[in-house]
C-alpha cells in the first residue's frame, strides 16, 4: 500500500504511437465529422450556459461587431422611408390612442365636467329661429260630422216597412182567456215570422 510510488513499466506498447493519428499519416475523410463537430460545438454552448448560470457574477462579454453596429435603415442620416398605407395606418393608430386616453381621463377623473367647443351644441335651429319667415300651413281637411239623427230616422222607416209581425206581450198573465194556446215564458225568443212558416 504505496500509492506514492508511482506505476513502472517496459512495455513496448505503453510507448508506442497510433498509426493512423500520426503528423505524417495521410488526412482520412471520417463520415461522422460534421456530426462529431455539431455534437461539440453543442456541449460548449451547453458550458457556456451553465457557466452563466452558475456563475451571474460575470458579466456579458461580447466582442461581436454586430452588438457595435449601426441600423443601416434607422441611422440619422438615413432619408425619410414611409409607405403611404403606413403613414395613413400610423396617423389612425395615434388618434385612436389619443381618444382612448381621454376616455380613460374623463373616467378616471369625474370631477372634470365636460368641455366642449364644438359649433353645434351652440347652433340654432334654422327654421324655428325668431327670425324666421312664417310659412303658411294649409289646414287639414276634415271629414263632415255624420248626421246621425238623418241615418236613425233612415234606419227607423227601413224596419217599419219591412212587413214584420205584430208581437204582442208575451208576458205570463192569469187573465189570458186563451187556454188552448201553450203560453210562451218570457225569456223566450221571437222569430219574427220564421216560427208561423215552420209551423
Amino acid at each position: 500500500m504505496h500509492p506514492e510510488i508511482g506505476v513502472k513499466s517496459t512495455d513496448g506498447a505503453c510507448f508506442g504511437r497510433n498509426y493512423f493519428e500520426r503528423p505524417s499519416a495521410p488526412e482520412m475523410e471520417d463520415e461522422f465529422a460534421d456530426e462529431r463537430a455539431n455534437v461539440l460545438a453543442d456541449a460548449l454552448a451547453l458550458k457556456r450556459a451553465a457557466m452563466d448560470y452558475l456563475h451571474p457574477e460575470i458579466g456579458v462579454k461580447s466582442t461581436d461587431g454586430a452588438c457595435f453596429g449601426r441600423n443601416y435603415f434607422s441611422r440619422y442620416s438615413a432619408p425619410e422611408m414611409e409607405d403611404v398605407e403606413e403613414a395613413n395606418e400610423h396617423a389612425q393608430i395615434l388618434v385612436d390612442a389619443k381618444a382612448l386616453k381621454k376616455s380613460a381621463v374623463d373616467y378616471m377623473h369625474p370631477e372634470i365636467g365636460v368641455k366642449s367647443t364644438d359649433g353645434a351644441c351652440f347652433g340654432r335651429n334654422y327654421f324655428t329661429r325668431f327670425s324666421a319667415s312664417s310659412a303658411e300651413v294649409e289646414p287639414k281637411k276634415t271629414n263632415p260630422v255624420h248626421d246621425i239623427t238623418g241615418d236613425l230616422a233612415r234606419l227607423a222607416a227601413a224596419v217599419k216597412g219591412a212587413n214584420l209581425p205584430s208581437t204582442k206581450s208575451a208576458k205570463l198573465s192569469s187573465t189570458d182567456n186563451n187556454l188552448g194556446v201553450t203560453k210562451k215564458s218570457a225569456s223566450s225568443v221571437n222569430l219574427f215570422g220564421l216560427s208561423e212558416e215552420v209551423m
